[in-house]
């Protein structure tokens, strides 16, 4: 009798032949994911992956560079995320404020280990350009917003920068709370994030 056939976990599957940086990316991710550190080795990547112990460093100088494009792509993701949601809510400013806040939010909460990875102090953004860039994208994506309303008159007129950075720093702060299971009702009632979306924007208004 012949025996059964079992399909190989992701963490056991190796890589398809040609596909390796992609491999070695997913499987990062994946280590993220399930960790929400990033304390791992290039050697335990290149493990899960399936591949020898020197393949990373056929495409990563290092672990920093290998974190780094992980960084970069998620940068690029909450951009995106966040320009959808102000595009569906692009019949008032405050709409697409409240919107791209919520964005931030549940981007956060959802990929909690990449979300604290792309704000970590220990990847410099210096040495990766492609790093910073990403990172200025979402920032972009904010003072846009804020910009065109004080075109209209409807946002208070201002360093729209400095407002893009107290603006950031609220909903950067709700999230990371949130993933820490700080924003209980018992603490900060039972909607803080809609309150304190709702503050941000009646000081904006103007």
């Amino acid at each position: 009798m012949s025996r059964p056939t079992t399909k190989a976990s992701p963490k056991q599957r190796p890589y398809h032949h040609g596909d390796l940086r992609r491999a070695l990316l997913d499987t990062a991710r994946s280590m993220l994911h399930e960790d929400t550190g990033w304390q791992f080795t290039l050697r335990e990547v290149a493990r899960r992956a399936g591949v020898s112990h020197a393949a990373p460093y056929k495409h990563f100088a290092d672990r920093g560079a290998l974190l780094a494009e992980i960084a970069t792509a998620g940068f690029q993701a909450l951009e995106a995320a966040m320009r959808a949601a102000a595009e569906r809510n692009s019949k008032s400013c405050e709409g697409m404020l409240q919107a791209i806040g919520r964005a931030v939010i549940d981007f956060g909460v959802s990929n909690a280990g990449l979300y604290r990875l792309m704000f970590s102090a220990e990847i410099d953004k210096q040495v990766y350009p492609a790093l910073d860039q990403a990172a200025l994208g979402t920032f972009g994506a904010l003072l846009s917003v804020l910009e065109h309303g004080q075109r209209l008159g409807v946002l208070r007129a201002g360093p729209a920068r400095g407002q893009a950075a107290a603006c950031w720093a609220l909903v950067h702060g709700l999230t990371t709370l949130q993933i820490d299971g700080q924003l209980t009702q018992d603490k900060v009632g039972s909607k803080p994030v809609t309150v304190a979306l709702d503050c941000l924007l009646e000081g904006l208004k103007a």
